[in-house]
């Protein structure tokens, strides 16, 4: 297991909330100071796509699957909208939420118009929930495309968020994708890196950025300008499309032991199995996650050995 770190308090964290922010921290990062964020947010994000038809698991076409993983699986924080937790929530009091407050369909694309993702929900009606349900609603996320001719909106509210977030000692992830007419390479590593700054600049505790590629290759070690570039926001890795459980394992390990990232943000990966396997998997991401487990003690977690 890698070593507690020390836990940084913002200064736009009020001193009656500071203790609440230390804790929600070690709460989300189980006292690692990495995060193994498991997103269920593509609901609104991706339409149906990635909750039927070929190669998914017939248990994902209901919503309370991603409720079933997120309280028999080990992870650090849930995310998705605050209408499903209002809707579930009460029947998993004890699973660790992360409330994403815009959210967008991918039916206009890039093609057609820039992208934009306006705020949902504000972080007052999540603390309400929090404090009315007492659930355990310990952050809040947010998605800005940088490059779309909306982004000073985006950036914003993002920058809003946060501030507000940590007044209530709340943590905040920010999802920062370079996308639109102006962006020719989402995924180049000079991009990507500068993303991740500009959410250490808004005062976010992660960011969550796509893995940088060259050539169409992705390499661990491109995220390493991502990381300096973020400073004391932790940078998180998006877990994409379905891939085969031993390379995702391995790009995992490589993007914390190599590019020096703090974790992960996985959704399809997971949520698109069966409940079993999903959790295995789960598990299986918060062994390298939070424990240090090299490849091959996690897929022996997966298998169901460990």
């Amino acid at each position: 297991m890698p070593p507690a770190p020390d836990i940084r308090i913002p200064l736009d964290v009020p001193s009656e909330e500071q203790e609440r922010y230390r804790e929600n921290y070690r709460k989300i990062t189980h006292g690692t100071g990495r995060l193994m964020l498991f997103a269920g947010d593509q609901k609104i994000e991706h339409l149906n796509d990635d909750f039927a038809g070929e190669g998914i698991h017939p248990d994902d076409a209901d919503p309370e699957h991603l409720f079933r993983i997120a309280s028999r699986g080990r992870v650090g924080v849930f995310a998705t909208q605050l209408g499903l937790i209002a809707r579930y929530g009460r029947d998993y009091p004890d699973v660790p939420y992360l409330v994403k407050l815009n959210s967008k369909t991918n039916l206009v694309g890039t093609s057609q118009s820039d992208p934009v993702s306006s705020e949902l929900y504000h972080v007052r009606q999540a603390v309400d929930l929090r404090d009315r349900a007492g659930l355990s609603i310990l952050g809040v996320g947010y998605t800005v495309y940088l490059g779309s001719e909306y982004e000073p909106l985006m950036l914003y509210q993002a920058a809003q968020i946060v501030n507000q977030a940590h007044r209530y000692g709340l943590i905040t992830v920010l999802w920062m994708y370079p996308r639109g007419k102006a962006v020719k390479d989402e995924r180049d590593p000079h991009l990507v890196a500068g993303a991740a700054g500009v959410a250490a600049a808004i005062g976010s505790d992660f960011a969550k950025v796509n893995p940088p590629k060259v050539g169409g290759s992705v390499d661990a070690a491109l995220l390493r300008e991502a990381v300096a570039a973020a400073g004391r926001t932790g940078v998180v890795c998006a877990g994409g499309s379905q891939a085969s459980v031993p390379e995702f394992l391995q790009q995992l390990h490589d993007q914390i032991h190599v590019g020096g990232t703090v974790g992960n943000a996985t959704g399809r990966n997971i949520h698109q199995r069966s409940l079993d396997e999903a959790v295995r998997f789960c598990n299986a991401i918060s062994a390298i996650t939070l424990d240090d487990a090299g490849v091959d003690e996690a897929m022996r977690i997966y298998g169901g050995g460990g």
